[in-house]
């Protein structure tokens, strides 16, 4: 009995200081540069019915980073290079609307979105996911984000500028 209990100090003290070794390394790595949020690996996207306007259906896509990341600043509209449905791309073209030069700043504790504007014309197909390319002030920023969320798309779907807030 005593054996078990010297053992099971021992492999209790092992774990305790690798875990403080592992602490160790990982506050060593926050003092370094923080990776960026605006990379797709290291921000969250979502998609959302949004109140709809004369004409139009819309949808918002949430931009959120976790803590740990460094934040970034984004501008205009992203390219959109693909809308699917259970992995089928679906061949919807979107463009842009509105002011491409405003920039926004995005990070933790800094979420962005986006509009999606859809024609309501009757004429939709449903997606479940988007996959896009963000833009910064000094052009796109490498990679493909993707967001999950049901949405309709048509012919003459716009994709509007990266604003502020969820």
């Amino acid at each position: 009995m005593l054996t078990c209990r010297t053992y099971a100090t021992l492999i209790a003290a092992a774990t305790s200081v690798a875990i403080a070794c592992v602490g160790t390394g990982q506050a060593a790595a926050a003092g370094a540069a923080a990776p960026s949020a605006c990379r797709p690996a290291n921000h969250l996207a979502n998609i959302r019915v949004d109140q709809a306007s004369s004409g139009h259906l819309h949808f918002r896509v949430t931009l959120t980073a976790p803590k740990g990341y460094a934040s970034c600043r984004l501008a205009g509209s992203p390219t959109v290079l693909g809308f699917t449905r259970h992995g089928v791309p679906l061949g919807v073209k979107a463009g842009r609307y509105g002011d491409q030069t405003t920039s926004v700043t995005f990070g933790p504790g800094r979420p962005v979105h986006f509009d999606i504007q859809v024609p309501d014309q009757g004429h939709h197909s449903t997606a479940d996911q988007v996959s896009f390319t963000l833009r910064a002030p000094d052009g796109e920023i490498p990679g493909t984000s993707v967001a999950d969320g049901a949405l309709r798309i048509a012919a003459g779907t716009v994709v509007g500028p990266v604003r502020s807030g969820a």
